[in-house]
């Protein structure tokens, strides 16, 4: 069904595509040209990650996802290569250049090679201050070595001869909360005051954070009072986290949350938006979620991968799995691809009404997009499913109707893309009839 079709163009992501399988020999050094044939972004062109200022936002992100991938394959003597050959950019003396690679080794937990790294600031002639210290840290709550980040915040500082700045306090707070040591995260505040520093909303969000999550409702409350007492204006990260409590309670409780963001001149985006679609499920109306879909567009969101999920589940759960089957479709095309869960629950629902051959066809996909990290579980299924050594092999010589649409739907001129809001509202509606 076209129903999800037209919605989902509007909002692609960056195209997700599978890092190449590295087969040389990874004991000769890394040059662009040598790394540019071993590794695939998730963009089209991997000079993405090679000709660009990794400093920059857009970039950190390239290099991250590449070290990422790279580390849940374990190739790891890749990842140091890959970075080495950024150490000898001329940028290396900018601190947040250096910054970038030191956090880039948090991407795949290797948090020695980071201090190494950090340790060699000087060799290179780059300043060292909290910017750097800050990646450093970053790296080891990346890595969950949380104990190791209390005694960093007081050894590194008092031996480089820099101060931590409010950045700093937060991530030392974050560390505490994962350790279950929140009285000594309000101590920090404390400090904080003491010491003149100020405590940031971003700050104030973390033990928010930590208290709903450990379902210290009252204590949460008594935070955020102290935010509006103190004239700290929440920012719309503070609320998402008052919104995702609020998801446990009444759909009105989360409605009101959001009305209150907008009355404060704050713009809830996607999650909150998700939040309340998801309270409206649990709470069996469906009607006001389908309303809360027809809304997205008119309040500047667009759907993310958490949505796509969310409609699979549910329509699922409404016995709607072929309309599920279409949205799965649709996220392939703008590479909103959730969960093995979700799926799963696509796939037995496919199953109990006989649709063998779409079944067939989102793990072929799934296989083709993902064929060096393809999940043991689905094979299980193909077997389970009784795909022969044949059905196999065909996949991997011809693309799936799934994947030869999304190519054509990549190649669609911009005018198909920007289908009416209407249609898009029309379309959406159905998806809950």
């Amino acid at each position: 069904m076209a129903s999800f079709r037209s919605s989902l163009r509007h909002c692609r992501l960056l195209t997700t595509t599978t890092t190449a399988t590295i087969t040389d020999s990874i004991t000769s050094p890394l040059t662009p040209c040598s790394i540019k044939a071993k590794l695939l972004s998730e963009r089209e062109e991997p000079d993405n990650i090679l000709d660009r200022d990794i400093s920059q936002p857009a970039s950190r992100y390239d290099l991250d996802l590449t070290v990422q991938r790279l580390g849940k394959s374990r190739r790891f003597s890749d990842i140091e290569k890959l970075i080495e050959s950024h150490i000898k950019d001329p940028k290396i003396t900018e601190e947040n250049y250096f910054s970038t690679l030191i956090r880039s080794y948090g991407m795949a937990g290797m948090v020695g090679q980071a201090f190494t790294l950090f340790n060699q600031m000087e060799d290179h002639g780059t300043p060292r201050s909290s910017v750097s210290f800050n990646a450093l840290m970053s790296v080891y709550n990346m890595s969950k070595k949380f104990d190791q980040v209390p005694k960093l915040f007081d050894e590194i500082p008092q031996k480089y001869g820099f101060s931590p700045d409010e950045v700093s306090y937060d991530i030392l707070i974050k560390s505490l909360c994962e350790l279950n040591l929140y009285e000594r995260a309000f101590s920090v505040l404390k400090e904080m005051e003491e010491k003149n520093i100020e405590i940031t909303i971003a700050i104030y969000t973390t033990i928010l954070n930590y208290l709903y999550k450990k379902e210290m409702v009252d204590e949460a409350e008594k935070v955020w009072n102290e935010i509006t007492e103190k004239g700290c204006a929440p920012d719309v990260d503070a609320y998402k986290v008052r919104v995702m409590n609020a998801i446990r309670g009444k759909p009105e409780d989360v409605l009101k949350l959001i009305d209150e963001m907008k009355t404060k001149g704050l713009k809830p985006d996607i999650t909150s938006y998700n939040s309340l679609i998801s309270c409206y499920c649990k709470n069996d109306m469906m009607e006001d979620a389908q309303k809360v879909y027809q809304e997205l567009e008119g309040n500047g969101c667009v759907p993310n991968t958490a949505t796509v999920r969310l409609c699979i589940v549910h329509l699922c759960r409404n016995g709607k799995c072929e309309e599920a089957y279409e949205v799965f479709k649709e996220g392939m095309k703008n590479d909103r691809i959730p969960s093995y869960k979700a799926l799963k629950a696509l796939v037995d629902g496919l199953m109990k009404i006989s649709e063998r051959e779409k079944v067939k066809e989102l793990i072929t996909a799934l296989r083709e997009r993902f064929p060096d990290n393809f999940y043991r579980a689905w094979s299980k299924v193909e077997v389970e499913l009784g795909m022969s050594k044949e059905d196999k092999e065909s996949s991997t010589q011809k693309p799936s109707a799934i994947e030869v649409e999304a190519d054509s739907s990549k190649g669609e001129k911009s005018s198909t893309e920007k289908a009416s809001a209407v249609e898009v509202k029309v379309k959406l509606s159905k998806l809950f009839v």
